[in-house]
């Protein structure tokens, strides 16, 4: 479809959803379901939302299989009935979505460009962008105002770097890979040691690199810092949220997710289909093995084993945690009880 769906069915062939109810109805947009106007479409999730449609002022919903919902006046209004419901929802989203804002074709005037630097055909270079020495774009990149591109870089096809993005000297880029906004690839890593007269920090030199893979993603007001020897390497199709550290040297595997807030120390590797959670924090030379799962604002001290659930601060096999948590809920009950003994004792005596 080259435009947006305009009605109840067009929207159904998009997300190869079941459609019951109106056909015809008009679908401008998508909206939540409280928020949604008459000719926008809602996503409903789980039997909360659902519980909400009877009374909405939307007439399209995209619902999951799972999800009891009843359609209501069939005349004017339809329910989507899909298996996937978020696969859906990204397919809707991006369908309504206006066309991302991008510079023009080719190098813009306040851009400095070393001359040794190769573009590749169809990039698209903004306003006060930096690319130095030796570096080298793939074909049809996108580099946003401000952007920054160090000496000897190299940059598959395809890659976008947003507003102030910085990828620091000697860095390689797969392709499709996009780098948010302020976010800087390559900075030196944290390291220094007490010097031998004990009143100033010796630093320690970083001579490795960053490497991201194809289809790596990494969010705004991150730092992905360059390894002492070798390279921090991000796995292909890896995402990475908001405010994210990945200090020096780690190793992180393939399709894997960090949410916000969360910092990986010196060294640590994390396995292919990894899930971790936002605001964790995760102890240097540490081991998360593959398809493992880190729940949020966990504290990470030990490695975590292949397939397994963590939580907590320590983290810990998520079972043990919440039955320690169910144990800490019981603390003021159990204190009043112990205080009633004591009372009753002294009482005897």
């Amino acid at each position: 479809m080259n435009r947006p769906p305009a009605t109840a069915a067009e929207l159904a062939l998009l997300v190869e959803g079941q459609l019951d109810g109106c056909s015809t109805a008009v679908v401008r947009g998508m909206n939540s379901i409280e928020d949604a106007a008459a000719d926008e479409a809602a996503f409903i999730v789980n039997e909360k939302y659902a519980a909400q449609w009877i009374n909405a002022t939307t007439r399209v919903a995209i619902v999951a299989q799972n999800v009891p919902c009843d359609v209501g006046d069939r005349a004017t209004r339809a329910l989507i009935r899909v298996a996937h419901a978020e696969l859906a929802l990204a397919k809707a989203l991006e369908a309504f979505a206006p066309a991302a804002e991008m510079p023009q074709l080719g190098v813009h005037a306040t851009a400095v460009v070393d001359p040794s630097a190769t573009i590749g055909p169809g990039a698209r270079i903004g306003a006060h962008v930096v690319i130095e020495r030796s570096a080298r774009l793939g074909a049809q990149c996108v580099l946003h105002a401000g952007s920054f591109v160090g000496a000897e870089v190299i940059m598959g096809d395809h890659c976008v770097l947003h507003a102030h993005a910085v990828v620091r000297e000697r860095c390689q880029l797969g392709h499709r890979v996009v780098i948010n906004a302020c976010t800087v690839i390559g900075s030196d890593g944290f390291g220094y040691r007490p010097a031998a007269d004990g009143k100033s920090m010796v630093r320690i030199p970083h001579l490795g690199t960053v490497v991201l893979d194809d289809g790596v993603e990494i969010g705004a007001n991150c730092c992905v810092d360059r390894a002492k020897f070798g390279a921090t390497r991000v796995g292909a199709g890896t995402k990475i949220d908001n405010l994210c550290q990945i200090a020096h040297g780690c190793r992180i595997g393939r399709m894997t997710v960090i949410a916000g807030l969360t910092g990986l120390a010196g060294s640590v590797t994390v396995g292919d289909g990894v899930q971790i959670g936002g605001s964790c924090g995760i102890g240097d030379h540490l081991t998360i093995g593959n398809g493992a799962r880190l729940a949020a604002k966990s504290a990470l001290m030990n490695d975590v084993p292949e397939g397994a659930t963590w939580g907590g601060m320590p983290a810990q096999d998520i079972r043990t945690e919440l039955r320690v948590i169910a144990a800490i809920r019981k603390l003021p009950e159990w204190s009043r009880k112990f205080r009633r003994l004591s009372e009753d004792s002294g009482k005897a005596l």
